[in-house]
């Protein structure tokens, strides 16, 4: 599909992607700050997050929060943090756009004189909360945490949580996070897209106005990363849950590299949906697990394979282990059916659809647009993004399974009910305290 965009860059260096459409009077805001968790240091985990609820509360023209306004327009709002960016949109009514920017302009340039010792404890406990709400509280929760550590070693830039540590999250200081602001929250550390029933001849010196005098802040320091081989490594933690649950990791390649687009369709081909072979065999058929999910996760240094699996009553994890890495070998050596990989493109084809059909929000038009410049430095990569799963062979799906899902040097983590550590698979290690 072809998406007509203007491009720019402000002085100071913010990079500007205007798309215009006119279907609807609608126009989406949306920028990507260029830093996520793996920007961070070991010890200070957790800054990337906590910045994207402090940068709601309100910046020094606009100090009561963004929420509020912006809905009274009728839009919606949102933002999100993971380990390579954060995002922050809106979808507005066309003749809001000016509040939009003006109010994205005044975190960007004014979020400093806005961030007070008591806004900084009062989100920072916000955060905790939710940490403990969303994982620790939670069945399974903590298991993530523990995969990451299976995963990746010491010091690798996605071996923590993009939540952050408890421990960090309960020793960052204001300072702290005044130099983070400082490091990565400004305008040559961010694009900006505007798509929607606007005119770029228009909206241009509207941006320019609202958001060039904003100073540019340093470069960024480049973040790198050794390549990482599949360590085998397994690890099993108690939970308050009924039902053990095995989840197998392999680190793969990153984001749009060689062997993406294929892992993504062998994860639907081994556990999602109805069809998918390891749904068939365990649950549908044998009766030994209640759930069963597969995924590849795509970032900039490096991906990862995961199969998370759920036990029935009576089943062991290490059965479990053995079904799946039968099926992943077997994938290995045979290929997928020519009908698997047809239905595994027809889903992408339809994924993709369905994705750009929305303006804004997570993963629409705009969305997409800004992550395409963020990855590729070609906003437009959509076409190219969506052959990269139409053009996959049974071939190439075969040799990347192969190449990156080795069951023996799988990262294992058993999740075993309190009390019950027999139940994790063989040669576990109790995973570590390091919340």
């Amino acid at each position: 599909m072809a998406v007509a965009f203007t491009e720019t860059t402000l002085d100071n260096g913010l990079v500007v992607i205007v798309h215009e459409t006119h279907r609807v009077p609608l126009v989406a805001v949306n920028v990507w700050y260029h830093v996520g968790s793996k920007n961070e240091t070991r010890g200070l985990t957790g800054l990337a997050h906590l910045f994207e609820h402090l940068m709601f509360e309100g910046a020094a023209h606009q100090p009561s929060g963004y929420f509020e306004p912006l809905q009274k327009a009728g839009g919606s709002v949102n933002g999100s943090t993971n380990p390579d960016r954060t995002n922050y949109w809106e979808t507005v009514p066309a003749n809001a756009v000016h509040l939009a920017l003006w109010m994205e302009a005044d975190r960007m340039g004014w979020m400093a004189p806005a961030l007070t010792e008591a806004r900084f404890d009062t989100q920072r406990a916000v955060v905790v909360n939710e940490r403990r709400q969303s994982y620790e509280n939670r069945p399974y929760g903590r298991a993530p945490f523990v995969v990451l550590d299976a995963l990746f070693p010491d010091g690798h830039p996605y071996g923590w949580p993009t939540i952050g540590r408890l421990a960090d999250l309960e020793r960052v200081t204001l300072e702290d996070a005044r130099q983070f602001l400082a490091r990565f929250y400004h305008p040559a550390n961010a694009s900006l897209v505007v798509a929607g029933d606007v005119r770029a001849a228009r909206i241009l010196p509207m941006v320019e106005d609202l958001f060039g005098g904003i100073p540019a802040g340093p470069a960024a320091p480049a973040v790198l990363a050794a390549d990482l081989e599949a360590r085998g490594h397994r690890l099993w933690l108690e939970d308050r849950v009924e039902l053990a649950r095995l989840y197998l990791a392999w680190p793969t390649p990153a984001i749009f590299t060689e062997g993406d687009a294929e892992l993504d369709l062998a994860a639907d081909l081994l556990a999602n949906g109805r069809t998918s072979r390891l749904y068939r065999r365990l649950i549908h058929d044998r009766r030994v697990a209640t759930e069963v999910a597969a995924s590849q996760v795509s970032r900039q240094l490096a991906g990862s394979f995961q199969v998370v699996v759920t036990a029935a009553p009576g089943t062991s994890l290490e059965a479990l282990r053995a079904a799946v890495a039968e099926e992943v070998m077997r994938l290995a050596d045979t290929g997928p059916t020519e009908d698997e990989l047809a239905r595994g493109r027809a889903q992408a084809e339809a994924a993709f659809v369905y994705r750009v059909q929305s303006l804004g929000g997570f993963g629409g038009l705009a969305d997409q647009l800004n992550g395409y410049y963020f990855n590729k430095g070609a906003p437009d990569w959509f076409d190219a993004d969506l052959a990269r799963y139409l053009e996959v062979t049974a071939d190439a799906l075969q040799s990347a399974a192969a190449r990156w899902l080795d069951p023996a040097r799988a990262a294992l983590v058993s999740v075993v009910p309190r009390g019950a550590s027999e139940l994790a698979v063989p040669g576990s290690v109790r995973a570590r305290d390091d919340r």
